[in-house]
Formats: C-alpha cells, sequence, structure tokens
C-alpha cells in the first residue's frame, strides 16, 4: 500500500461511505509524508485525526487502514477491521496522527459535488426558509442560496456541517442508493415505447439531482409494464375462449358489469409487491430485528438447541404445543407447519430437520408475538390487495423467525470472526446454506453494519425465486440474467463453493460466492428441487470474506464483464449475447459475421 505524499491531499467527497464518527473528528492539513517516488494513490479518502483526541470508534469500514505518520515504510498499525476500536488502540500506537483511507472517493479537483436539488428538499420536508437553515448551519443565506441552485458545489466542511444537522436524512446522497436508482431508471427508460437513446451520465443528471422524479417515473412505468402484461393476458384469455365456443366473453362481461364497471385487469403481481417492499428497504426490517433479539435474549435461546428452547417459550407465553405429525401420503405430506388456534397445537413435518423445525416454530412466534407490529409494517407498504398484504405478512414473519434463530449482534460477531465463511456459520447456528445467506443480506442496522450483501436464488431455467439486497446491485427485469454469471455455473458443480469476480458496464465490480442446494422430501420417484444460491458483496468489502483469499482483487483483467440482462446490456462485444440491446440501431452486414452476434451501429 503506497502512501500518499503532500499533493495526494485529498478531500472527503463520499463522506457517507463512512459511518458517522468521521464527521465528529477534527481535521487539518495532511501533513507532507514520505515524498520520495510516491505515485499519486487515486480512489482514497485521507483525513487526519489527532489520536488522543479521537472518540471510540465503532463500526469502522471494511476497507480502513490505519497508518502512523512516523513509520518508515507505511507499515499498516491495524490491517482487519473490527467492529470496533477504541482509542486505546491508537495510544499504544504512538501515533500523535493517523491517516485513515477509505474506498470510493476521488480527489476534490477531479469532482465537484452539486447537491441543490436535495438540499432544497431536506430543508422544505423540515418547512425551513433559507436563512433559517442558514443560520443553523453556519452559511451565509447568499451562499446556502447559491448551493441549492447548483451554482456552487458542496465543500467537504459544509458536507460535515450537514451531516451532523440533518443526520441519518443525508443519507438521501448514498452513492449506493444512487447507483440502484439508476440502475432502475435505465430499465425504464431502455424500454423501446420510449424511442430515445439516453446516456448514462444524463441518467446520473437525473438520479442525483431529482431522486424523487426518478422514483416516480420508475412507479409510473412499472404500472404500465404491468398494465400491459395484464393486457396481453386478457386478451390471450378472452381469444382462447371465443375460439373454444364457451362463450366465456358475455360472461366475463356480466361479471365486469357486477362489479360496478371496476376495472377489470388482473392485479399486480402480489410477489413483485413484496419484493419490491424490501427492496426498497435494503432488506433491513429494524423493528422485527430489534424486537427478535430482544425475545431472543430473553428465551436464552441457544445454538444447537433452538427447537427445544422456542417450544417451550410458546408454552409459557402462549400455552401451545408443538407436535411433531405422523408420516402419511395424505394431504398433509404437502404440510411444513399448520397452526390450529382453536386446540393451540402447532404441528410440524416430520421431514423437516432441526434448523427447519425452529424456523417454522419462531413464524409462528412471529405472528403471535408481534402480530400487531406486523400489521402496521404491512399497513405502511400500500399494498394492491388482500393477497399482497397477506404475503408481506408472512414475509415479515419469516424475516423475524430468521432474526429470532440468529439474533443480530450475536450473528454479527460471529460472522465477522470467522471471516463470514457461510460453511462454519451453518454449523455453528446448526442451520442451513440458504439460512445464513439470506440472514447475512440484512445485517445493516446502522449502529453496527456487516457486510452489505446481495443474495439470490436461482433454478436451472433462470427464474429468480428470491432476491434481496442490502446493496445497490441490479439486475434487469427486462431480458433475464446474464449467463456468465457464477451462479449458473453452480449447476455444473454442485455443492461446490464457487467464486467470481464480476464487473458491471459502469466499472463497478463486485465478489460473488455461489453454490447448490438441494431438498429431497419424499421416496424415490419423489422429485428434488435444487437451486443456485448466490452471494455478493462489492469488491471494495471482499478482503473481510475468507472467499477472497487467493483472488487477485486489484487486477480488473480479473473479473468476468457480466451485464444487467442483455436487452438493456451495454457490451458491445459480448459472444453470450441472447437478444438485442433495445433501443441501438444493429449494424447489419451479410457480407460479415462478428463473433458476438447483433453487432450494433
Amino acid at each position: 500500500m503506497e502512501r500518499p505524499n503532500d499533493a495526494d491531499t485529498l478531500m472527503l467527497i463520499e463522506f457517507t461511505m463512512l459511518p458517522g464518527w468521521l464527521a465528529a473528528n477534527r481535521r487539518r492539513s495532511l501533513n507532507p509524508l514520505d515524498r520520495g517516488g510516491v505515485k499519486p494513490v487515486n480512489f482514497a479518502i485521507y483525513a487526519i485525526h489527532e489520536a488522543r483526541k479521537t472518540p471510540a470508534l465503532h463500526s469502522f469500514p471494511a476497507d480502513i487502514m490505519l497508518f502512523c505518520k512516523d513509520c518508515k515504510y507505511g507499515r499498516p498499525i491495524l490491517e482487519r477491521s473490527p467492529a470496533r476500536i477504541r482509542t486505546s488502540t491508537l495510544a499504544r500506537a504512538n501515533a500523535s496522527t493517523v491517516v485513515v483511507e477509505g474506498a470510493r472517493a476521488a480527489r476534490s479537483d477531479r469532482k465537484k459535488n452539486f447537491i441543490g436539488v436535495r438540499l432544497r428538499r431536506l430543508r422544505e420536508e423540515r418547512q425551513m426558509t433559507q436563512q433559517a437553515l442558514a443560520l443553523a448551519i453556519g452559511l451565509s443565506p447568499s451562499y446556502l442560496n447559491q448551493l441549492e441552485n447548483n451554482q456552487r458545489p458542496v465543500t467537504t466542511k459544509v458536507l460535515l456541517r450537514l451531516d451532523a444537522f440533518f443526520g441519518a436524512d443525508l443519507r438521501l446522497l448514498s452513492h449506493d442508493d444512487e447507483a440502484r436508482l439508476i440502475a432502475n431508471l435505465g430499465d425504464a427508460l431502455a424500454d423501446p415505447m420510449i424511442g430515445e437513446v439516453i446516456s448514462r451520465a444524463e441518467l446520473h443528471e437525473v438520479a442525483s439531482n431529482m431522486p424523487a422524479v426518478a422514483r416516480a417515473f420508475i412507479t409510473l412505468h412499472r404500472r404500465y409494464r404491468q398494465l400491459s402484461e395484464q393486457t396481453a393476458a386478457l386478451t390471450a384469455r378472452l381469444g382462447s375462449e371465443r375460439s373454444d365456443g364457451t362463450g366465456a366473453r358475455g360472461e366475463f362481461s356480466a361479471d365486469a358489469e357486477a362489479d360496478g364497471g371496476a376495472d377489470t385487469a388482473l392485479p399486480y403481481a402480489p410477489f413483485e409487491e413484496v419484493r419490491e417492499f424490501m427492496y426498497e428497504r435494503h432488506n433491513h426490517i429494524a423493528e422485527l430485528d430489534s424486537a427478535a433479539e430482544t425475545l431472543a435474549m430473553f428465551a436464552g435461546v441457544r445454538s444447537g438447541n433452538a427447537v427445544a428452547d422456542l417450544a417451550a417459550l410458546m408454552a409459557r407465553r402462549h400455552n401451545a404445543q408443538v407436535e411433531i405429525m405422523v408420516a402419511n401420503d395424505g394431504a398433509e405430506r404437502e404440510v411444513q407447519r399448520h397452526y390450529d388456534p382453536t386446540t393451540r397445537v402447532l404441528r410440524l413435518s416430520p421431514r423437516l430437520r432441526a434448523g427447519q423445525q425452529a424456523f417454522q416454530i419462531a413464524t409462528q412466534l412471529a405472528l403471535m408475538e408481534h402480530g400487531d407490529l406486523i400489521d402496521t409494517l404491512v399497513g405502511q407498504g400500500g399494498f394492491t390487495s388482500e393477497e399482497a398484504r397477506g404475503l408481506m405478512r408472512i414475509a415479515l414473519a419469516n424475516y423475524f423467525a430468521g432474526a429470532l434463530i440468529l439474533p443480530y449482534r450475536v450473528f454479527l460477531e460471529a460472522a465477522e470472526a470467522r471471516r463470514y465463511d457461510i460453511d462454519l456459520l451453518s454449523h455453528h447456528f446448526s442451520v442451513g446454506f440458504e439460512t445464513i445467506c439470506h440472514r447475512l443480506s440484512t445485517l445493516q442496522r446502522p449502529d453496527a453494519r456487516g457486510v452489505p450483501f446481495f443474495f439470490i436464488r436461482v433454478d436451472r431455467a433462470g427464474n429468480i425465486s428470491k432476491r434481496q439486497s442490502a446493496t445497490d446491485f441490479h439486475f434487469s427485469r427486462i431480458g433475464g440474467t446474464c449467463p456468465l454469471w457464477n451462479v449458473y455455473e453452480a449447476f455444473a458443480h454442485p455443492g461446490r463453493v464457487l467464486t467470481q469476480i464480476a464487473q458491471m458496464p459502469d466499472g463497478r465490480a463486485y465478489l460473488w460466492v455461489a453454490r447448490t442446494v438441494s431438498r429431497h422430501h419424499g421416496g424415490y420417484r419423489a422429485p428434488s428441487k435444487t437451486f443456485a444460491i448466490a452471494l455478493g458483496c462489492d469488491l471494495r468489502h471482499a478482503s473481510r470474506l475468507v472467499y477472497s483469499d487467493g483472488l487477485d482483487l486489484n487486477n480488473p483483467a480479473a473479473a468476468t464483464p457480466i451485464g444487467v440482462g442483455c436487452k438493456v446490456c451495454e457490451r458491445r462485444a459480448c459472444p453470450q449475447r441472447a437478444f438485442p440491446p433495445i433501443g441501438r440501431a444493429l449494424r447489419v452486414d451479410e457480407m460479415q459475421r462478428n463473433f458476438s452476434p447483433y453487432p450494433v451501429k
């Protein structure tokens, strides 16, 4: 790791990448360090802290390294990234000044941040005048006016003042949130109906300056797509009914009239509404996580003994019993869990393993203990149907169950100590590979964040049955996913953990871990289920994972170029392309054939 010289003094631009303590610490100019032959260090943040005045540090980012100013060779004081670093750690290093290096920032002279529209929105939401806000943060009204009209870029000093005043609300400026918004907006604007080719620079401008407008457009476009699909489905249904002579057209019209002429379009897909609810919250439901952690502490739920502990809790608090069903080939064969409120008996399938039994008991406890909280959360979702609300209740109960058998802080500490080794965590907590991956994707508590993961489950046909994200990673809803992604290669190596460094067209790189999981709950002729599970994170967090060992994280050539789905992928020379890119004119030349299909002009 090279050390910066005085020419490499960088301003703290992407300050939201660092935890809140950074804003509270004292800063001063970077003293010149080793001047001899040091190349500029790109994409880093440097800030000076006086060790004796540095308060307790919490939730240190993954890619932070501390350097003693007086160390001749820049030897790091601390190379790993613990959840907590206290003042004593710095005192032992005898460092009067410390350089803090983090990822993903640019030099202040290379990038200017304009936050006018979002700053104005934050101010108006608090019903403050420009003069009142300027007084509160120690700026002149004219300077604030220039900031809000994007006539001046925001400086590090002003960003820190805004962070101190607005607090968590300033995460509206989060780089990762912006990247998610750009990806979703690009999806919507790739629709051929629009007839325009929108550059990434234009998408970035809209998403960064007018995020509310971008979200509104995305919502409108999704509604349009849903209505288009519903219309096509109804047309196909009516055409089929006419051709078979059932006369169903008249019956359909009569039903519509009986509903008072109500909209006859099919309802918005309920499972998509549930996905969007979780996606918008970065797959972290703080209220349920805290409630589950409190209950786990109260009940004394132990790893490896969760079934007995949870069953005892249910009996003690709700006078309900847990029974295992008698194995048979009847209707109960397909039932994993059934609770009878009359007899107060929860019956579980004998085919469930211990970890699965614990999860089902915890799910029922969620509905018993926190049904009102779940209803409140569902009420905040703006769901369009009872079916969607019902599915959301189940999803939130499942979330609570995962948080109950894998309590937040206990699980986070175990994950950090084992460098996120999924198999080791699975053995330690006596639950499956998929359950561990799913829980890892939820660890985004503001004061104790884990690695922000993206979690996905697919089948051999490429159908995505689960998709949860604590990151900005995005796959298009148009045209499937990318066949170069290692989640599909996992089917060729069942049970084996595969790793991949993948790079998106925008240059962002990720570390992916993929493995198959299989479930067989019957006899010889009974069909089994096989899925591929993938867990990914931004490459800047990769060093915290055991799966990064042996990988060249700093070599761009080592990354596999993948895309967001063929129809919206920007890559020109991809031999795996299945569809031409939407909105791009094809270059048709009968005298030449390329290795990559569908060349564009």
